[in-house]
């Protein structure tokens, strides 16, 4: 498997933990021991998917910058917003 594939699977992974993370607080039927432990899990999944959004956050800004350091918004057919408007 290549490396970014293995990248956004983490993250994946992360994320569906998290969320039976909030499944399991949500019911309730956690002791108070379980449920702290639980609740802290989850704090430690949201600050990694947060990390590893932000780091695609900032390449996809890098990706998208032209000469000057400007952003260029583009859509995804590769037009800026510059472009679009000199139509």
């Amino acid at each position: 498997m290549a490396k970014k594939e293995q990248h956004n699977k983490k993250f994946e992974v992360a994320l569906e933990e998290l969320e039976g993370v909030v499944e399991q607080l949500e019911t309730g039927e956690l002791a108070l021991e379980e449920s702290l432990a639980a609740f802290e899990r989850g704090v430690g999944l949201v600050k990694y998917c947060n990390q590893k959004l932000t780091e695609v956050e900032k390449k996809i800004e890098l990706l998208v910058k032209d000469k000057e350091g400007k952003l260029q918004f583009r859509a995804l057919d590769g037009v800026t917003a510059d472009d679009a408007e000199a139509k």
